[in-house]
């Protein structure tokens, strides 16, 4: 399938990145330099205003635009795309010296100072009203302006404030939730618990950490609430610009982080898409991680790029932030090898992104990120070996201009649900260090990864029925009418996979009654009685078909109720109790997997599903461990790229049948290839 692009003025990739003039406007050679470099970089696309509130509006009421509008006229005339921003992310001293109401408050009930970014109550009228003011002035200015492309609301919303404000609008947002019935409220939240019981609206306060942070359906609300307040903050954005022109793309970037994605976590992305007409999103993983290969390290970046391409069913998603070589805020930041960057930007692409855009253009002097990556150095020196790497991506970018708007079409799912982590790492259970969710669901992800089969990353509210086999790692969370889609999916004849920890609890985080997996139960045949935390040195392993495998965090103790066993434990105090069962329903079958395995169980499992369930695999020949082959497509012509994300040179063989031509030489590619460490191979079919 082919989509749109952002803008009828883009024809193919957007290549550039953050752009922050207003810091150099006293160096206006500067900002003439960068004119010249963009052209010798390959790129075209440039965000700006992203924090220049100060730079238009430096005191209260009086606004200056003329050095925005040489910048937007200038890029223009470059043939250059503009994704202009609002600049909510953070305000000048003046704000926040006038109005302190717009001043965060943190859990512990101190309202913050001025500093930093993302300060800012997002229930504030005052804020809300300045921001409205700014984004109405830059509608009516740039709206019809030929470089504008796209807005760019804010910058990596998150956070949240405890203030009074925040206080009354969260008791607002529960009496409506709970249809103003406090004890509908009591029920849900369990607040017998300890005596906690709320006989007034009044009593009810945020979560502290001096305060109640122990009543689960509490704690998950509010993050609800957070969540749908930030949105209408966004959404509240939005309404003077569309009000000038409402064809004007809107967008603002999401996070992630890896291996364990914490950032990711604050915002329930699956929602806050709904709002935004493209999903974009800041990619900065920790290349050459000494605790993880660069293979496994590229699967896990590989899952949250399907993450963000699955937000709007398979539409091409942007990246708007990543670094061309380190970053300044890991532990230890070091720089991409060579070749690395331009690797891990075709691997964006092939999972579905449309554009590679930087944080940032140009190297800032001063501040917290002055030693962040950049195009362009403090050197200013188009010879600098990143500037030379950005060119050449940039180059390679325009020859396969036609791969823009293609998409992605799986026949699997991974359901990866945002509450469903928030439940799970707010539950007093299992591992209280880290209950490993979004690494289980990363586990399934690269089996099928290595296997050059294309996944979708869902939440557990989407459709299912365009997919063979669904995967539900650690569902604990089952929302109502979950249960019910899975079990119509099955009878279908999909294929559905569950794990232990899954059905325990319901969409207020209340324990199923009559056993786990809860509303689960019947339809995987399965009754768990006990789940259990094993420590680094037990001897619990499993066997399945001959081979045995060992059990790495959690196993339960399962009683099989209809389903057949598959596979059982051989040690341990589970020895001969199910470790693997299937049970058939209608024309499907669902699978229950009560352990959490090493890598080579899910490798070998999937394997076998790929086998029964004629599963497409972009490459019907081997791949070899450490080379990633994804595929975009239109319908008529593939695009498939190989990526060999190892520091070996690896060999596979094109001899299947079908006619490859290299995109980036226009060469007919048959037979065996060879990939040197951290190159690359996209070949139309």
């Amino acid at each position: 399938m082919r989509y749109p692009l952002v803008h009828k003025n883009v024809k193919g990739f957007m290549h550039g990145g953050d752009y922050n003039p207003d810091q150099w406007l006293h160096m206006p050679e500067v900002i003439e330099e960068d004119y010249r470099l963009m052209k010798l970089a390959n790129t075209n696309t440039f965000s700006l205003n992203i924090f220049g509130w100060s730079a238009i509006e430096r005191t209260e009421g009086e606004f200056t635009f003329g050095w925005l509008d040489d910048i937007m006229d200038r890029l223009a005339e470059e043939n250059c795309h503009v994704i202009l921003a609002t600049p909510s992310g953070a305000r000048p001293a003046w704000l926040s010296q006038t109005y302190p109401e717009v001043l965060r408050v943190e859990a512990n009930r101190v309202r913050n100072l001025h500093g930093l970014r993302h300060n800012h109550c997002f229930t504030s009228p005052v804020y809300r009203e300045k921001v409205r003011i700014m984004n109405e002035k830059l509608a009516e200015r740039y709206a019809s302006h030929p470089a504008l492309i796209m807005w760019h609301l804010s910058n990596e919303y998150g956070g949240e404030c405890h203030c009074d404000l925040c206080q009354d609008a969260f008791r607002t947002w529960l009496k409506k939730k709970y249809k103003n019935d406090l004890e509908m409220l009591n029920q849900a939240w369990w607040t017998g618990f300890w005596s906690h019981t709320y006989s007034d609206w009044s009593q009810i306060e945020s979560p502290a950490p001096h305060g109640e942070n122990m009543v689960h359906g509490m704690n998950l609300d509010w993050r609800r609430f957070v969540n749908d307040q930030t949105i209408d903050f966004y959404k509240q954005e939005i309404v003077p610009l569309r009000e000038v022109d409402p064809s004007i793309p809107v967008t603002t970037n999401f996070m992630g982080n890896y291996p364990h994605m914490r950032p990711f976590l604050g915002l329930d992305y699956e929602k806050f898409a709904k709002e935004l007409d493209v999903v974009t999103w800041d990619s900065y993983p920790a290349w050459h991680y000494d605790k993880q290969s660069t293979t496994h390290l590229a699967s896990d970046v590989g899952f949250v790029h399907d993450v963000f391409r699955s937000l709007k069913d398979g539409q091409p998603f942007l990246i708007m932030e990543n670094t061309p070589s380190l970053v300044n805020w890991h532990d230890t930041n070091k720089a991409k090898e060579e070749g690395v960057h331009a690797l891990s930007a075709i691997q964006a692409v092939a999972h579905g992104a449309d554009s590679i855009l930087y944080f940032q253009w140009r190297k800032g002097r001063g501040a917290s990120e002055k030693f962040h990556g950049a195009v362009v150095d403090h050197s200013g020196s188009e010879k600098a070996r990143v500037f030379q790497e950005v060119a050449e991506l940039g180059d390679q970018l325009n020859k396969i201009e036609p791969i823009a708007g293609t998409s992605v079409a799986p026949e699997v799912a991974i359901i990866f649900d945002w509450e469903n982590h928030w439940a799970i790492d707010d539950a007093q259970a299992l591992s209280n260090v880290n209950k490993k969710y979004s690494e289980q669901c990363q586990a399934h992800y690269h089996s099928f990864w290595k296997q050059g089969v294309p996944v979708d990353v869902i939440g557990m509210e989407k459709d299912f029925s365009k997919y063979k086999i669904l995967v539900g790692p650690m569902l604990y969370m089952v929302k109502p009418g979950v249960a019910e889609r899975i079990e119509a999916f099955v009878e279908a004849g999909g294929t559905f996979v569950a794990t232990y920890w899954s059905g325990v609890v319901d969409e207020n985080d209340l324990c199923f009654l009559g056993g786990f997996p809860g509303p689960l139960k019947n339809l995987l045949g399965v009754w768990a009685e006990e789940i259990d935390s094993l420590y680094p040195d037990h001897d619990v392993v499993l066997s399945s078909a001959g081979k045995t495998y060992k059990v790495t965090e959690y196993c339960e103790r399962v009683h099989v109720e209809g389903a057949e066993v598959l596979a059982r434990f051989e040690t341990g105090g589970y020895k001969e109790r199910p470790a693997v069962t299937v049970n058939k329903a209608g024309a499907g079958k669902a699978y229950y997997i009560a352990s959490s395995n090493e890598q080579s169980f899910y490798d070998d499992f999937y394997q076998g599903q790929v086998e029964e369930l004629g599963l497409t695999r972009v490459l019907q020949t081997t791949i070899p461990e450490g080379v990633s082959v994804q595929m975009r497509t239109d319908g008529e012509t593939d695009y498939v790229f190989v990526m060999n994300f190892s520091e070996e040179t690896k060999q596979l063989d094109l001899s299947d049948g079908s006619s490859y031509t290299n995109v980036l030489t226009d060469e007919t590619q048959t037979g065996a290839v060879t990939l040197d460490p951290y190159k690359y191979l996209i070949l139309s079919r």
